[in-house]
């Protein structure tokens, strides 16, 4: 079955992209021999769609014209698909490939593996690789979980408005937001998305892992402005607790909270099964400590240990 699919997509690439005039559907299944055996008009239409459509994701660029007597027509030109030499050194196309792994976990690993596919048949050097078969511990990868992230990534290619349940940590209920998506961007593990808040006036960060239910696209325009990245980028890392300006004093339980150890500009042993940390106070820190639990207590400053008090009866409360 894959061979006489292979052997019908060339047929039908060939005729395309032979003619130098546009041929309906009625002259193509004429002359291709799989499109002649079809048992009907609804069967070879089917077929024919599958087709075109399989050959488009490929990347051969198909035109449909109309004649003068409303027929529609199909053709392939040769100079709109005719690319320029492939020109990677071994150095770029090693890149691309290690770009390429970091999305094996996500969606995104069928495009990625094609495009590489792609450029390796247009003359892109094959690069060693001698991690193959292999699976090495410092591999990029970027695991992809929330059901949200592939609607997230084509409404912020597309430049098209979203409305998603959202709940915050501090909320028992998830409530509806809508949002003008920038970019997605990932910290700490967690994807986070950035853009600007409708009913709120404002860009907002949401977490992905906390959006409920599906997201819906709108067809609108957006209605704000948007950033350039790197002004995104200082976003996110602010609302995801990445910018401090203080410094927070915690209990830590002795063995655990290996990621807030890492952060600590200091530590000292306290004797009891607890140590005490000085760790960057910046926007997010109250959510990132709740995540341990009953193995960090904060000492001050009193605002932040007021907000740790309040997320932990929000999800008590839940």
């Amino acid at each position: 079955m894959a061979i006489a699919k292979a052997e019908r997509l060339m047929n039908l690439a060939l005729c395309l992209l032979g003619t130098r005039r546009p041929l309906s559907k009625r002259e193509l299944r004429g002359s291709i021999e799989a499109y002649m055996e079809a048992g009907n008009d609804e069967s070879f239409n089917r077929m024919f769609e599958r087709d075109k459509d399989d050959l488009r994701e490929l990347g051969l660029v198909i035109e449909t014209v109309e004649n003068l007597d409303g027929e529609t027509g199909y053709l392939a030109r040769r100079d709109s698909n005719r690319l320029p030499p492939v020109s990677l050194d071994a150095e770029e196309a090693a890149a691309l490939g290690l770009a390429a792994k970091v999305w094996q976990q996500a969606r995104l690993a069928g495009a990625a593996s094609g495009a590489l596919q792609k450029l390796r048949a247009g003359g892109m050097p094959e690069a060693e690789d001698p991690y193959e078969g292999q699976h090495s511990a410092i591999e990029p990868r970027i695991p992809v979980h929330e059901a949200a992230f592939e609607p997230l990534m084509l409404a912020c290619r597309d430049r098209r408005p979203v409305v998603f349940d959202y709940r915050k940590s501090t909320a028992a209920r998830p409530e509806t937001r809508q949002v003008e998506p920038w970019a997605l961007e990932c910290w700490r593990g967690h994807w986070y998305l950035a853009g600007y808040d409708r009913d709120r006036g404002a860009e907002r960060v949401f977490r992905l892992s906390r959006i409920t239910g599906k997201v819906r696209s709108r067809a609108a325009k957006y209605t704000a402005e948007v950033p350039d990245v790197v002004t995104v980028r200082e976003t996110v890392a602010s609302w995801a607790g990445e910018s401090a300006d203080r410094s927070a004093l915690i209990r830590l339980r002795a063995g655990a909270g290996y990621p807030l150890r890492a952060k600590a500009t200091a530590v000292r042993e306290g004797g009891d099964g607890w140590d005490e940390l000085e760790i960057p106070y910046g926007h997010g820190l109250d959510a990132w400590l709740v995540e341990f639990g009953p193995d960090v207590v904060v000492v001050g400053p009193a605002d932040l240990r007021a907000d740790v008090v309040d997320r932990l009866r929000a999800v008590a409360g839940a």
